[in-house]
C-alpha cells in the first residue's frame, strides 16, 4: 500500500511510468532478418513477432521459458441465472487443469508451455454487481499484486487466461462501462445462454452499469466495481509483465477486459501485448479494435482458460526459431539479391 494510504495509488504511479521498448535491440534483430535466407518481408507477421519479442525482452528473440497462467474466479452476479453452469464448476475446472484433463493441458503439453493456475478465493464469490461493488478498493489492489507474482519464478512469455462460472458477464459490464452503446451489444452466449438465459445476461450487464454509472470514468474504480478476482490478477500480471521486459499473449474475451481497463488507464498499457485470438464471442472483434490490436487468430473458440494464447504461443515460439535458426546468405552459400 501507498504511503497515502489509498490502495490503487502504486498502481496509478506504475501505469504513468511504464517502461518502453529497446529500439537498439529491434534495430539489429532488423539488420539480421535482412540477411536470412528470404526475400525480405517473406514471413509476414513472423518477422513482426520476432521484432516484438525483441523490443520487449530487450535480447535476441528467443522463447524459452514461456508460461500459461490461469487465475480463476467466482462470481455473485450468478445468482442471478446469468450462466446455464453452477459456479460448482469453477473449482472443478480448477481440479481438472491439475489433473492434467483439459483443454489447456493439451495444448501446454504440445507446444511445450509451462502451467501455473491461482484459485483466487473460490470459496468467496465477488459481491453481485447488480447490487454492489463486486470489491472494494484495497481487495481489488491486493487481488492486482498477487497477479503480479505469477510471473515469480521466471518466464519470457506469458498467456493469460481464466476460468469462472459468470465472467463473460463481468467482461460485457466491464466492456459497457469502458465504451458505451447498449447492454445488448456487448453481451453474449458465453458458456452457452439462450433465450431467456441470455436476455438475464443482458439485464444484469444493464443493471450494473446503471448502478454504478457515476463512478465508471476512472478506470481502476471500473475495475473494482464491476470486476472479478481473475479480471484484477490478470491486470496484475500484464503490468508486472511489462516491468520485467517479458511480452505478453492476451487470451479471449474475458482476459481481454483486464488488458481493456489497463488501456484505458494508459493507451501504452498493451505495447507489450499481442491479442492470440478473436473469441466466437460476438463483441470480441470489437473491443480488440478498440485497442488497437490485430488478433493472431481466428480460429471460432470460446473456451478460455488461456487456450488460444496458448496456441498463439505456439506461433510465438516458431517465429523466435525462425529468427534465431534461419542461416544468413553468407552462411548457406546462397546469392542474395543484387
Amino acid at each position: 500500500m501507498s504511503a497515502s494510504g489509498l490502495p490503487f495509488d502504486d498502481f496509478r504511479t506504475l501505469l504513468k511510468n511504464l517502461p518502453g521498448p529497446n529500439a537498439q535491440v529491434v534495430d539489429m534483430a532488423r539488420e539480421r532478418d535482412s540477411q536470412l535466407t528470404k526475400p525480405p518481408g517473406a514471413l509476414g507477421r513472423l518477422e513482426e513477432i520476432a521484432f516484438w519479442l525483441a523490443a520487449w525482452t530487450g535480447r535476441k528473440p528467443a522463447v524459452t521459458r514461456p508460461l500459461v497462467a490461469i487465475f480463476a474466479g467466482n462470481h455473485g452476479v450468478t445468482n442471478k441465472g446469468v450462466s446455464p453452469f453452477p459456479p460448482s464448476v469453477t473449482a472443478q475446472m480448477v481440479e481438472n487443469f491439475a489433473a492434467g484433463g483439459a483443454a489447456i493441458n493439451q495444448i501446454c503439453v504440445a507446444y511445450d508451455l509451462g502451467l501455473k493456475v491461482f484459485d483466487l478465493a473460490l470459496e468467496l464469490p465477488t459481491a453481485d454487481i447488480t447490487e454492489e461493488a463486486a470489491l472494494d478498493e484495497q481487495a481489488c489492489a491486493a487481488t492486482m499484486a498477487f497477479g503480479m507474482e505469477a510471473i515469480a519464478g521466471g518466464t519470457d512469455l506469458l498467456c493469460i487466461g481464466e476460468m469462472g462460472i459468470g465472467n463473460t458477464t463481468i467482461a460485457s459490464a466491464i466492456y459497457y462501462g469502458l465504451y458505451g452503446g447498449t447492454a445488448e451489444e456487448w453481451v453474449g452466449p458465453g458458456t452457452g445462454a439462450q433465450g431467456e438465459g441470455l436476455q438475464r445476461k443482458i439485464d444484469a450487464v444493464q443493471q450494473a452499469v446503471d448502478l454504478h454509472k457515476d463512478h465508471l470514468n476512472d478506470p481502476l474504480e471500473l475495475l473494482r466495481r464491476l470486476g472479478g478476482r481473475e479480471i484484477a490478477a490478470m491486470a496484475g500480471a500484464i503490468l508486472a509483465a511489462r516491468v520485467e521486459g517479458i511480452p505478453v499473449i492476451i487470451d479471449g474475451f474475458v482476459a481481454t477486459a483486464a488488458a481493456a481497463v489497463l488501456h484505458a488507464a494508459n493507451p501504452k498499457a498493451l505495447d507489450h501485448c499481442m491479442i492470440g485470438h478473436v473469441s466466437a464471442e460476438p463483441a470480441h472483434m470489437k473491443v480488440i479494435e478498440n485497442l488497437g490490436k490485430t488478433p493472431l487468430l481466428a480460429l471460432g473458440m470460446r473456451l478460455g482458460e488461456g487456450t488460444g494464447a496458448a496456441l498463439a504461443a505456439g506461433i510465438v515460439k516458431a517465429a523466435a526459431q525462425c529468427h534465431s535458426g534461419m542461416a544468413t546468405f553468407e552462411q548457406a552459400g546462397v546469392s542474395d539479391k543484387d
